[in-house]
């Protein structure tokens, strides 16, 4: 049986990767942090008998089994046409490792993690067990309890589900970093003049908004399209929180965001929101969030907070 102390060392260097895992498997941080300090707490209590590896594939074993308890359970109790991912910050530390098909920045970006919701959750722990981390199939066929045959097939699917996101792949480079705070500053601008004609300038004709507050804060109840609507939408909202208490651009998941800190009108109105958006070909928003859910935004600081 391993020693606790080896355990505890293959655990802290394999932490970051753990939490990386657990983030994308969940997409919500405080998920994740759960995840973690339970694969921990199983280590310790119940440490591998002879594990060969450090403990390497049994922790990621117990991270991937605990994260899709957690996303499954999610998903029961969430309505899927209003969940976002969590936002994230400091995406450089999140874990070290070899690239496989898809980067590690890639595969923390929202374009990524919403497409990964198409996935069933055995087929989203395949992909990216193979396909991001890099894990060989008989890893994780003994990970998830089933067969390399099975593994392949799931393997196989979950690529064909993906092949939406895969023709248009969301790489955050620091040009479309750039154009993405552009974007946001004259979105920003607009919305602060209360300009509807420069707000729907910025935006594609089917531009779609989706707001997530957990069902604590008011925010719609299923996405909304169409470039009127939308503007429309956050114009109406922009003016409802004037005074702004403070704002400022910040990385999220690789790209600017627009961190929003207000003095609440009303218990319904979120106090902390974070506003980001995709852009397509052209350089219009195609698809704009707003993340209001407190839960979501444990990893991410804003002004008032640092």
């Amino acid at each position: 049986m391993s020693s606790r102390a080896e355990v505890e060392s293959a655990f802290q260097s394999l932490r970051g990767s753990l939490w990386g895992l657990a983030y994308r498997l969940t997409g919500v941080a405080a998920d994740a942090d759960d995840v973690v300090q339970e694969t921990f707490a199983r280590a310790i209590e119940r440490p591998p008998h002879d594990p060969g590896d450090g403990g390497r594939r049994w922790l990621f074993r117990v991270a991937t089994n605990l994260g899709l308890d957690q996303l499954r359970s999610r998903r029961r109790r969430t309505d899927s046409a209003s969940w976002l991912p969590s936002p994230l910050e400091d995406i450089e530390g999140v874990e070290e490792g070899t690239e496989a098909r898809y980067e590690r920045r890639e595969s923390l970006t929202y374009a990524f993690l919403l497409a990964l919701e198409a996935l069933p959750p055995r087929e989203r722990a395949v992909l990216l067990l193979r396909d991001v981390f890099d894990h060989p199939a008989a890893d994780v066929a003994a990970a998830l309890g089933t067969s390399e045959a099975n593994v392949r097939v799931l393997h196989h699917r979950a690529r064909r589900r993906m092949e939406a996101y895969d023709r248009a792949r969301c790489r955050p480079s620091r040009e479309l970093a750039d154009r993405t705070r552009d974007v946001l500053e004259r979105l920003v601008a607009g919305l602060a003049r209360g300009d509807a004609d420069a707000v729907e300038t910025l935006m594609a004709e089917s531009v779609r908004t989706m707001t997530d507050g957990g069902g604590r804060y008011t925010a719609l109840r299923a996405p909304l399209v169409g470039r009127k609507r939308v503007a429309r939408f956050h114009l109406e909202t922009a003016r409802r929180r004037r005074p702004i208490s403070r704002f400022e651009i910040r990385e999220v998941n690789g790209l600017p965001a627009l961190f929003i800190h207000t003095v609440p009108k009303r218990p319904q109105m979120a106090p902390r929101v974070v506003l980001r958006f995709e852009l397509d070909e052209d350089g219009h928003i195609v698809e704009l969030h707003s993340i209001l859910d407190p839960r979501k935004l444990t990893a991410v600081r804003f002004a008032s907070e640092l």
